[in-house]
């Protein structure tokens, strides 16, 4: 797929923060941009910035609707499917819905998407289809139990998109996010990601809550590097596609570690945050204690070269919110 080709993707979910993001990158990059949300765990301030852009077409609507589906893939390229409900906790305390949105959302978007013959579905998969395996790094091939409803539901969605690869011959690439962070992930809310959670609540000098001994890791993956593994999954040769690749950086730090980047960084703006104390608490059900992922399969397959580490993307996203939460403040 040549740069200077014209083409037409929907990004369903396109207002939640990694969807926003590939929106901005697409028409940056003078596609036509179509986005799909229902504004459940979305926000209309992540589109301000371009929702008049002439290239953009906001379709306000649900991935449970099929008619919404189908009016959303009229005259599309490519698909890449951020939408979902996100979250672990929330998917033990709603299964149901959980359910509709990440397994017959993701259905009715996989018919929608075969019959208007789309190039390419790509999808977001999830680390969290690892389950209980405990070997590391994670390799493709090796996973194992999954570990809550949301967890089941991924890899439900790894299975489908095999089998309209098969038998439909959609060509269908699955990206397994490994704990994504960056500019619009949202602080607020029940659900919140960890690292927006813990900037907000150090910016206002409250001591964030670290559920266990703070010894559990994560390969924590910048936003850009997962724009970068989009891209690439549509951009990749027909031989690299109908599989999951890892997207992440590749390496692992303890929530400890995080924390003590954070204060480090926000007290370049406030001296006061590298004195806030850190409470710990039980930890939750249906987490993973470890995760880090193997990116040789994306490396070798997609040309995946990942530019920004754990401390590289923090810095990158505590200046992003020190400038769009001062007014929280």
């Amino acid at each position: 797929m040549e740069a200077t080709t014209t083409y037409t993707v929907l990004i369903t979910g396109g207002a939640g923060f990694i969807g926003s993001n590939l929106c901005e990158y697409f028409l940056n990059l003078g596609k036509k941009v179509v986005c799909l949300d229902n504004f459940s765990t979305g926000h209309r301030h992540n589109l301000v910035s371009f929702l008049n852009h002439e290239n953009f077409t906001l379709i306000e609507g649900d991935i449970r609707n099929l008619g919404d589906c189908q009016k959303a893939v009229e005259n599309v390229d490519y698909v890449l499917h951020q939408a979902a409900l996100g979250s672990v906790p929330r998917s033990i305390q709603d299964p149901i819905t959980t359910n509709e949105v990440n397994v017959s959302g993701f259905l009715n978007m996989l018919v929608t998407a075969r019959d208007a013959k789309v190039k390419r579905f790509v999808y977001a998969a999830s680390s969290s289809t690892y389950g209980d395996s405990e070997g590391l790094p994670k390799v493709e091939a090796v996973i194992g139990k999954p570990l809550s409803p949301y967890a089941i539901t991924k890899y439900v969605n790894e299975l489908y998109a095999e089998i309209f690869s098969k038998t439909y011959g959609m060509e269908t690439i699955g990206l397994r996010y490994f704990n994504v962070f960056g500019r619009r992930q949202d602080p607020n809310g029940a659900y919140a990601a960890v690292i927006p959670k813990f900037v907000k609540q150090l910016m206002d000098l409250e001591s964030p809550v670290i559920n266990g001994d703070g010894l559990y890791s994560r390969d924590f993956t910048y936003i850009d590097n997962v724009i970068q593994m989009n891209v690439l999954a549509l951009q990749a040769a027909s031989a690299a596609v109908n599989t999951v690749y890892n997207t992440a950086y590749g390496e692992r730090n303890t929530l400890n570690d995080l924390v003590g980047y954070l204060k480090e960084y926000l007290a370049a703006y406030n001296p006061k945050i590298a004195d806030v104390a850190i409470r710990y608490q039980e930890n939750r059900l249906g987490d993973i204690p470890h995760s880090l992922a193997s990116i040789e399969k994306a490396r070798k397959n997609l040309g995946y070269d990942p530019q920004f580490s754990l401390q590289q993307g923090l810095q990158e996203a505590v200046s992003w919110y020190w400038e769009h939460l001062k007014e929280d403040r």
